[in-house]
């Protein structure tokens, strides 16, 4: 069978990532697949510590969402006013997308909150630079 990994080819993960404040200095964006009924708020910071955090602009104007958290169901396209949060009202999957552009001048690192009991992943891809999973740089302090 042939074929290339991803991880630290393509993408990095961080399989709960409520709360962590996680370095976009080595990719081009990060995807946060969120579960569960909740509000999902995104926030930028200059450090791994969380200094200087503030909400990201209003840069959400559309996410995806899935209806089955197992992939019985497609994706659907959902819009909403420009706004730094997501409002999950059921038990579905959501996929909100960032990119580094969308950081103020300064800040490099970003953190997604889950207000309540929801889950978040972080999928940081398109990395700049590729290594093997064992020498990825640790992304959050």
């Amino acid at each position: 069978m042939a074929g290339m990994e991803g991880l630290g080819r393509v993408f990095d993960v961080v399989p709960i990532a409520s709360g962590a404040y996680l370095s976009m200095k080595n990719c081009s964006g990060v995807t946060f697949v969120c579960t569960g009924a909740d509000t999902f708020t995104v926030r930028e910071a200059t450090t791994a510590a969380g200094t200087g955090v503030q909400n990201i602009g209003n840069v959400i104007t559309h996410y995806y969402q899935n209806t089955s958290t197992a992939g019985a169901a497609g994706w659907t396209k959902q819009t909403q006013a420009a706004s730094n949060a997501v409002t999950q009202a059921g038990a579905n999957t959501t996929v909100i997308e960032i990119f580094c552009s969308q950081l103020d001048d300064g800040f490099d690192y970003i953190y997604c909150h889950a207000a309540a009991a929801g889950l978040v992943t972080a999928i940081l891809h398109d990395l700049t630079v590729q290594r093997s999973p064992a020498n990825l740089a640790t992304l959050s302090a």
